[in-house]
């Protein structure tokens, strides 16, 4: 289980759901051969300017078709 030991310091429920989403964006994004710290900076960098329709381009699947790394 990835977060076992670390839900246990979330100190309220909201927070604990808040862990197990960012845990969830990064395993997911390790299963689709992306990197967790590129990838989660690419979308807190979106998040800002995209509407709710624009939301499903920022999956990792997506996200990996377009994804080109900085040389």
């Amino acid at each position: 289980m990835v977060g076992r030991k670390n839900w246990l310091s979330s100190h309220t429920r909201s927070g604990a759901q808040a862990s197990a989403a960012i845990y969830s964006l990064i395993e997911t994004a390790k299963a689709n051969g992306l990197s967790p710290y590129d990838y989660l900076q690419h979308v807190f960098e979106m998040l800002p300017t995209l509407n709710d329709d624009g939301l499903d381009t920022l999956l990792p699947w997506q996200w990996r078709e377009t994804y080109r790394p900085k040389q």
